[in-house]
C-alpha cells in the first residue's frame, strides 16, 4: 500500500503472551498459539515500523482519565475516542493525550473552543476517512460532511491533526493516493493529507524520544559530559 509503519491501537494485538523457547505463546494447555506479536521483532523481520498505540474507549471523562494514567508509561502512542462531547473536551484538554479519534462519530462535534484547546495542549485531532471510504448512501454523505466541517475548523485554528482510513483489518487499509483523492473530495489539499499521514511518524518518534532513558526534559538529556579544564 506504500506505508512505511502502522499504528496498531489494539491492546491485545500486540505483546499477546510472553514467548517460550521457540518464540511462540504457550496457551493454557502448553501448546502454542501464534508468535509473539512484539514491535521491535516485526519491524526487524518486515521493514515496516509498527507503533504500539491504545484507543481508550470509556463511558465518561472519568473512566477515560484513569485509563489513560494506566496507560501513557507503557504505549507510545495514548488515543481517546470521541463522538461525546464530554469526551471530546477532555481529550483535548489533556497534555498526556496523544490523539483525539473519531470525534465527529455518533453526533459528536468540535468547536472553536475544542480546537483552541487541542492546539493549546498539542493534542492532535483525527480526520477519520474509515466512514466515507466505506459507508454508502446517506452515511457517507454525512462523514463527507462531517470532514469539511472539521477541516475548515481545525484549518482555523491551526489545531494539528493526524490522518486515518480506522481500517479494522487488512482489507480496510487504503492507499495514500487513495486517501488523499477524499480529502480533495471534502476541500483538502493533498498535501495537507500527506502530512497528517506523516504526522503519526511524528508522534510515535517524538515520544519514544521521550521514554528513552536519557530524556529529562525537552532539549535536556541525561549523559556524561567533559569539564572544562
Amino acid at each position: 500500500h506504500g506505508y512505511d509503519g502502522i499504528v496498531v491501537r489494539t491492546r491485545d494485538a500486540l505483546d499477546a503472551g510472553g514467548p517460550d523457547r521457540d518464540g511462540g505463546a504457550e496457551d493454557d494447555d502448553g501448546g502454542h498459539e501464534s508468535p509473539v506479536r512484539d514491535p521491535a521483532a516485526i519491524r526487524e523481520e518486515y521493514g515496516i515500523d509498527v507503533v504500539d498505540a491504545v484507543e481508550i474507549d470509556a463511558d465518561d471523562p472519568t473512566s477515560a482519565s484513569g485509563a489513560v494514567g494506566n496507560h501513557r508509561s507503557d504505549r507510545t502512542v495514548v488515543c481517546v475516542v470521541g463522538g461525546d462531547d464530554a469526551l471530546n473536551r477532555f481529550a483535548v484538554e489533556q497534555e498526556r493525550v496523544d490523539v483525539l479519534v473519531r470525534p465527529m462519530a455518533g453526533g459528536g462535534d468540535v468547536n472553536h473552543v475544542l480546537a483552541k484547546a487541542a492546539r493549546d495542549n498539542g493534542v492532535r485531532v483525527e480526520f477519520d476517512f474509515g466512514p466515507a471510504l466505506r459507508a454508502t448512501g446517506g452515511k457517507r454523505v454525512r462523514a463527507l460532511g462531517d470532514l469539511r466541517k472539521l477541516r475548515e475548523i481545525v484549518a482555523h485554528y491551526d489545531a494539528p491533526y493526524v490522518v486515518s482510513a480506522n481500517a479494522g483489518s487488512h482489507l480496510g487499509l487504503r492507499a495514500p493516493r487513495e486517501l488523499v483523492a477524499v480529502g480533495e473530495a471534502t476541500g483538502f489539499d493533498a498535501e495537507a493529507v500527506r502530512e497528517g499521514l506523516r504526522a503519526w511518524a511524528d508522534l510515535a518518534e517524538r515520544n519514544r524520544e521521550r521514554r528513552s532513558e536519557g530524556f529529562i526534559e525537552p532539549g535536556v538529556r541525561r549523559g556524561r559530559y567533559e569539564e572544562d579544564g
